[in-house]
């Protein structure tokens, strides 16, 4: 048996074994964190084998183990494929005879005196991801052999013959071991059998080399680094399989919509995030119908909708439904009259109900978001919901965060599903693969209580937005739920009194007159608006009170053989400057989000703020982009150069720190070149 590479361990806080265990899960269920050429694995069926005297296995016990996913789509076929999986060990387990050749010692008869001994095992499918310009790899199945007492976990790969029979595929067998050594120093190991005889295609059986060195070290270090995440692992609530065949039918569907992009965001980031979050809903809404017995496609109503690039691909794959949003973008006209998009402010009331609707749908919804559970629960006791939190806002503004020991991320997770919870849904949580930072979901699917409960349920979301109105606090334990029964007397003493009857008539009509909905008109305050003469006041005035703080900093500098010394000037907290800016200017600053930081950052080329302090910014400690850019973006570089005056070189008392040659800045009029973009308006007038 051949190692492929050892790598020591180092445990200093009690994290093996069970850290290994959990790495290994990791590399089970979503091995695309390792391996970038797979889209994820599709566990197939997972079980408990009680091995005999002789080393074979007996059927299987009918358990999953490890915290799969039991409650997505692969945990019912894995609940249902525990017989296949006795009836696919029987098959191979006969190739694999113990002590036979060099075969991973772990596939033999062991256990402690006393007890029957046992393996483990998995049966999983491997998702290659699409090659460009061709179909995706075909999956390839592996079946997964764990014995946790011996610390060893024995991957098979499996051919299917032309019988239908599956064998194993021996000579890209390889084991993952973890030794414990002495104390708390550990080695995990991965070994091959046939080492000589590996095939490698790239992709779901990748090279030795890439298994010895990128595979085990991702594996010590989430053996010991691993913590318990705040959220549930991808894609827990559908089946992994067919959202990566959906996924890529519609990537290559919709991907001419990044070359005609209208509006200023990033197409490939907003193109290929919606064409995700629609086939998440594809597959989850063709599980409902199966699960109902439908046939008729889910209807849906998607509020603050945006660019409609969402309601667009889900009117094309046959769901009926719409867009709202308070202010129509470019893209809208490109669509065509079978996308149905609608510019309209959005009050949560009366005026907003959609009896008839399915689904409701708020993705990045803003101030929209706590209010869908609410607009579903009262449009009908069939409608259901979809959110994907974004911004933190609360039913009156923005969300006020009332806990210090979570994230602010996970604490408004808990407030938006508390909402649900109170609005008499099941919440059910998610994680999208989309290329965000804010890619948790919330789902409310089915309810917590009889259609002849509406009139009680509608009575608690009312007390409970009235709550959160006057700053009252109503608890919940996400792992429990919220109990509508408990608080169906009036609420608990946190959940406060009911509302008087004229204020429950006011509910009738605006759900909540304070309400502000997005403004029509988009306003940019991010400082890039502010007339440039103000900026550039500003901008002198920060500096020279760094300049002439004391004791100055100074920085040698040699050029060309001549020492001098560069006044780098003090570093001081934003509030220490905002203290020497006058009344006005700060007035006029707070009118802008981020205020003093955003326009001193805008001004990167004379200011850096690290950790809240401003510093006037030395060029020459600034370290050349790693990225490499191909020939033709250099050339262009070249000609665009030196577009803006040097800051220092004007209004520094020493100068620029760099030499001409070295200063991405022009010293002087005379070294301002136009930038292609220029010289190409001008070829075209």
């Amino acid at each position: 048996m051949g190692v492929v590479g050892t790598v020591a361990v180092r445990d200093g806080c009690g994290a093996l074994p069970d850290g290994f265990w959990a790495a290994v899960r990791v590399w089970l269920e979503k091995p695309q964190v390792a391996n970038r050429r797979l889209c994820g694995a599709a566990i197939e069926a997972e079980g408990t084998m009680p091995l005999g005297e002789d080393g074979e296995a007996s059927s299987p016990l009918v358990s999953l183990w490890g915290g799969g996913s039991g409650k997505g789509q692969e945990g019912r076929v894995a609940s249902a494929g525990v017989a296949e999986l006795g009836r696919l060990w029987r098959e191979v387990g006969g190739q694999l005879p113990p002590g036979h050749g060099h075969l991973p010692p772990p596939l033999t008869a062991w256990g402690r005196p006393g007890r029957l001994p046992e393996l483990r095992a998995v049966l999983r499918t491997l998702l290659p991801r699409a090659r460009a310009g061709g179909p995706p790899a075909p999956p390839t199945k592996e079946l997964a052999v764990q014995d946790v007492s011996n610390g060893t976990v024995t991957f098979l790969p499996l051919e299917e013959n032309s019988e239908g029979k599956y064998q194993i595929k021996k000579c890209n067998i390889y084991q993952i071991q973890l030794t414990h050594i002495t104390d708390g120093e550990w080695s995990v190991s991965i070994v091959a059998p046939f080492p000589e005889d590996w095939f490698s295609d790239g992709i779901t059986y990748p090279k030795l080399a890439w298994l010895g060195n990128e595979l085990l070290y991702k594996l010590a270090k989430w053996s010991v680094e691993q913590k318990p995440s705040e959220f549930k692992s991808t894609l827990s609530l559908i089946s992994v399989a067919k959202y990566s065949k959906v996924y890529q039918d519609l990537k290559e569907k919709y991907k001419e919509m990044v070359k005609v992009w209208p509006e200023v965001t990033d197409p490939d980031k907003f193109v290929y995030e919606d064409v995700a979050i629609a086939t998440y809903l594809l597959i989850l809404w063709e599980e409902e119908r199966k699960e109902k017995g439908l046939t008729k496609k889910q209807t849906f109503v998607d509020l603050g909708c945006g660019n409609g690039l969402l309601v667009h691909i889900l009117n094309n794959e046959g769901h009926s439904g719409r867009g709202i949003d308070v202010r129509r973008r470019k893209i809208w006209d490109m669509y065509g009259p079978e996308t149905h998009l609608e510019e309209s402010p959005i009050m949560p009331g009366d005026s907003h109900l959609f009896p008839d609707t399915d689904w409701l749908i708020g993705n990045h919804s803003d101030e929209l978001t706590p209010w869908i559970p609410v607009i579903a629960a009262r449009s009908s006791y069939s409608c259901r919901y979809f959110v994907l939190p974004c911004c933190f806002f609360d039913f009156h503004g923005k969300y006020s965060r009332r806990q210090s020991k979570k994230t602010q991320y996970r604490e408004y997770l808990d407030f938006v599903a508390q909402v649900g919870f109170v609005c008499g849904f099941h919440v059910e949580e998610d994680c999208l693969r989309i290329p965000s930072t804010k890619r948790v979901c919330l789902i409310g699917k089915n309810r917590t209580y009889a259609p002849t409960e509406c009139a009680l349920i509608d009575k608690q979301i009312t007390q409970y937005i009235n709550n959160r109105q006057t700053s009252a606090v109503v608890t919940c334990d996400r792992t429990l739920g919220f109990n509508h029964k408990d608080h169906s007397n009036g609420g608990s003493e946190e959940a406060g009194s009911e509302l008087p009857e004229n204020e429950a008539e006011t509910a009738g009509t605006i759900w909540m007159p304070g309400f502000q909905p997005r403004e029509k008109v988009e306003q940019i305050r991010n400082c890039a608006s502010l007339p440039r003469d103000f900026v550039d006041a500003v901008v002198l005035n920060v500096a020279n009170l760094l300049l002439n703080a004391a004791p100055p900093k100074s920085c040698s500098n040699t050029h060309g053989g001549n020492t001098n010394t560069w006044n780098q000037g003090e570093s001081l907290s934003l509030k220490e400057v905002a203290e020497h800016l006058n009344k006005e200017t700060l007035k006029r600053l707070k009118s802008e989000y981020g205020g003093l930081q955003t326009l001193l950052k805008n001004n990167h080329q004379v200011f850096e703020v690290l950790n809240g302090r401003v510093h006037i910014r030395d060029w020459r400690k600034e370290k050349p982009s790693r990225k490499t850019k191909p020939e033709v973006k250099r050339c262009l570089s070249a000609e665009a150069f030196k577009t803006r005056l040097c800051w220092f070189f004007i209004h520094h008392p020493d100068g620029c720190s760099l030499p001409s040659e070295s200063c991405p800045y022009a010293h002087g009029t005379e070294e301002l070149r136009q930038s292609q973009i220029i010289k190409k308006k001008k070829h075209t007038q």
